[in-house]
């Protein structure tokens, strides 16, 4: 458990101003874990999207390539933020603030 809060603790570092919202009755760790775990999904969506862009970028524009899997990257990416956005925006009203 120490191991898993010290990498949760390091989001602190990467994203700012990512404080996690108390959830009420579920304080201490895990509203900690589950707060910046959100964040850090919002990360890897972004990382997903640039990725797909990436890939766009330098794929092979012929016919016979496979001109749809940067997409795929990209709207995964997309919808992982969207997700993560609307849940971070659910526990604010939830907790409140």
């Amino acid at each position: 458990m120490s191991m898993t809060m010290e990498f949760f603790t390091l989001a602190d570092g990467l994203i700012p101003k990512a404080e996690p919202t108390k959830i009420p009755e579920l304080d201490g760790p895990v509203s900690k874990i589950f707060g910046y775990g959100l964040w850090l999904l919002i990360l890897a969506g972004v990382g997903g999207t640039g990725f797909g862009v990436y890939k766009l970028a330098v794929s092979d524009k012929s016919r016979s390539g496979g001109g749809s899997e940067p997409f795929k990257w990209m709207g995964a990416g997309v919808a992982t933020i969207l997700l993560a956005g609307s849940l971070i925006t659910i526990l604010n009203g939830i907790a409140g603030s």
